[in-house]
């Protein structure tokens, strides 16, 4: 290997024969900044539609839940809060909001826990997973309508599946729909057989993504299969099953298309959920400023939840 030395250079500053050329710089590589590109200008008008469709709705709701207009489209000036004042003072909202809690509990609580031992079996690496997965996904990918119309035939009185499943084996048939203390519990189970496999993929994505050596360290130690997912596997998937469970959050709080599919908010207000009754409100009692008040009321209890779970979240990644 020939070097250059300061006798291998010429006066002119070029190396001379047989002098090995100096090595290259290397060129450092500059973050460009997008706004510098021109790239702004097309994603503010997306930006601006964007709020303008979220925003335009609540504000014109808000609007509405303060004023008092008629069925015939008048309005007779500004209320207050006097609609939010009737709202309080009626038992029909108090029931709703209680179906609304049970509703979301029941099912978060349920689908979280199958969700947990499909999304385990979904990540076994065993022949046919895909498949298995494919078919998992069919009650979350079909839309909720059809999944009502569905189990409204299979929970039939007379001619449906459910009691002809439970006459073979002996036992009476149940009024799935029509009794008020069955029919929370029958809606609940339809939500269950529907969003459990969505909450199973995420949390089958999240635990196939899990390192693998706190559970090697787990076994050389010589910790059992439930204490090493009590103690490690749980806190390490706690990320993802916040995610999981804020996503069915949001859905559960404004229950509406399976509920009203199914039996309407009844029987006897029975699943009478707060998005049901704001639609009843509006447009079967005609009454669009206590019905818009409902939403706004509806709005604030979504938020307030997704706030709280979001704060948890910004809390354990801290």
């Amino acid at each position: 290997m020939v070097t250059t030395s300061p006798s291998d250079v010429s006066r002119s500053g070029k190396p001379e024969r047989g002098a090995s050329p100096p090595a290259p710089r290397q060129r450092r590589r500059r973050r460009v900044d997008p706004t510098a590109r021109g790239i702004m200008p097309f994603v503010l008008p997306a930006l601006l539609a964007t709020g303008a469709l979220v925003l335009v709705p609540i504000v014109y709701t808000l609007w509405l839940s303060i004023t008092d207009r008629r069925p015939d489209g008048t309005n007779a000036g500004l209320l207050g809060f006097g609609n939010y004042r009737e709202m309080l003072a009626t038992p029909e909202f108090w029931n709703s909001l209680r179906v609304t809690i049970f509703l979301f509990v029941v099912c978060l609580l349920v689908e979280t826990l199958l969700g947990l031992v499909l999304g385990y079996v979904m990540s076994l690496d065993v022949p046919g997973r895909r498949i298995f997965q494919g078919m998992m996904l069919i009650p979350a990918i079909t839309a909720s309508v059809a999944v009502g119309l569905l189990w409204l035939l299979i929970m039939d009185p007379t001619l449906g599946a459910a009691n002809q499943i439970l006459g073979a084996v002996g036992i009476d048939p149940v009024i799935w729909l029509g009794d008020p203390s069955i029919a929370p519990w029958s809606i609940a189970l339809v939500d269950i057989w529907q969003w459990t496999p969505f909450m199973a993929l995420i949390i089958s994505a999240g635990i196939r993504a899990l390192p693998e050596e706190p559970f090697e360290a787990a076994a050389i130690d010589g910790a059992s299969a439930w204490r090493t997912a009590w103690h490690i596997g749980l806190p390490l998937l706690r990320p993802v099953l916040t995610v999981a469970i804020l996503l069915r959050t949001v859905d559960l709080v404004r229950f509406f298309d399976t509920v009203y599919i199914m039996t309407q908010g009844g029987p006897v207000n029975a699943t009478n959920t707060l998005n049901v009754y704001g639609y009843r409100a509006a447009f079967i009692d005609q009454a669009p400023s206590y019905a818009a008040a409902l939403q706004i009321t509806l709005l604030v209890l979504v938020i307030g939840i997704a706030g709280l779970f979001t704060w948890l979240r910004s809390r354990e990644a801290k």
